[in-house]
């Protein structure tokens, strides 16, 4: 009867490892979630990166683009892909796109060092320290990059760096609007 129980944990891991394999190979490892996508920007009130310190001012992230079309950049000085973007991110800037940085757990002092060392493609730096912006647009590392239209919604969403022109070209274009149709009398 012993040597029975002693088997009962066997059995058990066997049923699980058999669950897992089965659920992964049905699992698509390309799917990115895009839960955000045609929803508004969250409210997160973070503190602009000022020289290499946090504040004084804040700024709400869905006031970020005052109105205007933007991308919402959410990197770190300690991310490699990051580095591997960062090209990218000042050409988008060169040509006249908004850029909106969020330093995702990072430190101002080591955020302002990563941007003057590869230069600073970004209209404004929000300072993430504790990750709440993150959690709020439900990153799953970084780089991420949002596009988000005047209305402030979100209209594409990259996972990852942007290394692709085609990928940067997709979230541009999103994140223009439609033209609204005046409003009419009655």
């Amino acid at each position: 009867m012993n040597r029975w129980l002693a088997l009962i944990p066997l059995a058990v891991l066997a049923a699980l490892a058999v669950l897992f394999i089965g659920w992964s190979l049905k699992r698509d490892p390309a799917f990115k979630p895009d839960a955000l996508v045609g929803q508004a920007v969250p409210e997160t009130v973070l503190p602009l990166l000022s020289g290499d310190q946090a504040g004084p001012g804040n700024l709400d992230l869905r006031s970020a683009g005052v109105g205007k079309p933007m991308l919402v950049n959410v990197f770190a000085s300690w991310c490699a892909p990051c580095r591997i973007e960062h090209p990218k991110l000042l050409a988008l800037k060169a040509r006249g796109v908004a850029v909106v940085g969020v330093a995702y757990k990072d430190e101002p002092v080591a955020t302002r060092a990563f941007l003057d060392e590869m230069g600073d493609p970004y209209a404004m730096v929000l300072v993430d320290r504790e990750g709440r912006a993150g959690l709020d647009l439900g990153i799953s590392g970084v780089p991420e990059t949002f596009a988000v239209d005047a209305l402030g919604r979100i209209t594409a969403k990259q996972s990852g760096p942007l290394l692709d022109d085609a990928d940067i070209d997709r979230l541009v274009a999103s994140m223009q609007a439609p033209a609204r149709p005046a409003p009419t009398r009655r």
